[in-house]
């Protein structure tokens, strides 16, 4: 059964169309993630299914039931926004139990529920705190809480993690998933961070300009990308010009200027139909910078040299040179780090490699 069903939805501000057409179904019990740039419609997705906003057209339904025009305070969701709107006048229990008030959940009950998710947070004696006496993942793991004490249908988070610096934030992306599992409630998630998207979501919608480029689970979107967009955006990935000469065999066969004669598994480019131009996309990761003079054991090589070195402490980024293309590879840094100028052998393998149609055909 589906938890939330979009049918046709668009929304348009004045002249301006916010969200073209868009159609899903999230699973019940499911993480799912609304990824993509700021301005490509996910926040105003997520508020129209919050009821924040309503949609210019279509019908959105949680739990079979048709949405549209129901106010916010009767659809049972739990919501946390990039802010946390905690009530800073209030205790963190009074925060917790604000939700339960309003659904006249008797005393003793509240106090329960209050407590059990308070400790589902981990933070079971910080009741009679107040915000400001808090750290920023405190407030967060308040603005929690208080979203899933009322036991929602489907629980919003808008950028929850964004306010948290880096490592703050990758501890609380593990304990959000953790928690999310443990209660089984449907999760929508909106974000702009790739890494966030892969290391949470059971399903991730990812979007441009208001509409959905690609949905599928994080292996699907990150390793066989439907458009150069997500391509692009999920990682750092060369893109090269190509022809594809046939599709015998499960197998395309490619022609890339500098490159050796490929066939690409049919798997790892399902949306190319026939002979004709194509873009090949292997992930930079992918790619392994060697010595020129190393002998390659595995797949292919390509002669190249190093124009710039992005230094990440345990990984480089090196921007290079083969033939006629810049290519760029992420590769962890075991003994010898690669220089600016070095002749190096870049080496990958044809399972690692895809393909997508070229813009128009």
């Amino acid at each position: 059964m589906s938890a939330v069903t979009l049918t046709d939805i668009v929304k348009r501000f004045g002249n301006f169309t916010a969200v073209h057409r868009m159609s899903l179904e999230i699973p019940q019990g499911s993480f799912v993630t609304l990824l993509g740039p700021s301005g490509c419609g996910k926040t105003t997705t997520l508020r129209m299914i919050a009821g924040l906003l309503d949609p210019t057209e279509g019908d959105i339904a949680i739990g079979g039931n048709r949405m549209n025009n129901l106010p916010i305070h009767r659809r049972n969701l739990g919501i946390v926004f990039q802010n946390y709107a905690l009530f800073p006048h209030k205790t963190v229990a009074d925060n917790v139990a604000f939700g339960l008030k309003y659904r006249n959940v008797p005393k003793d009950e509240a106090r329960r529920r209050v407590a059990e998710a308070l400790e589902l947070v981990q933070l079971p004696n910080l009741g009679s705190r107040y915000p400001k006496e808090l750290s920023g993942g405190q407030q967060q793991r308040v603005a929690l809480a208080r979203a899933i004490v009322i036991e929602p249908d489907v629980l919003l988070l808008d950028e929850p993690l964004s306010a948290l610096d880096a490592n703050l934030r990758e501890d609380m992306r593990v304990e959000l998933k953790n928690i999310q599992q443990r209660i089984g409630v449907t999760t929508v998630f909106v974000t702009h961070d790739q890494t966030e998207a892969l290391a949470m979501s059971d399903l991730i919608i990812v979007m441009s300009d208001g509409r959905v480029e690609q949905l599928g689970a994080p292996e699907e979107v990150y390793n066989t990308p439907a458009t150069e967009f997500v391509a692009r955006f999920l990682g750092a990935s060369n893109i090269i010009e190509g022809t594809c000469t046939g599709i015998e065999g499960g197998e395309l066969s490619l022609d890339v200027p500098d490159f050796p004669k490929l066939r690409v598994p049919r798997a790892r480019a399902p949306h190319v139909t026939g002979a004709g131009p194509v873009k090949l996309v292997i992930r930079a990761e992918k790619l392994t910078v060697a010595p020129r003079a190393a002998a390659a054991t595995d797949g292919f090589a390509l002669d190249a040299t190093v124009e710039t070195v992005d230094y990440q402490g345990q990984s480089a980024r090196y921007f290079l040179r083969a033939g006629r293309h810049q290519l760029q590879a992420i590769n962890m840094i075991d003994d010898h780090l690669f220089a600016a100028g070095e002749e190096v052998s870049v080496r990958f393998r044809v399972k690692d490699c895809a393909a997508l149609p070229h813009e128009g055909q």
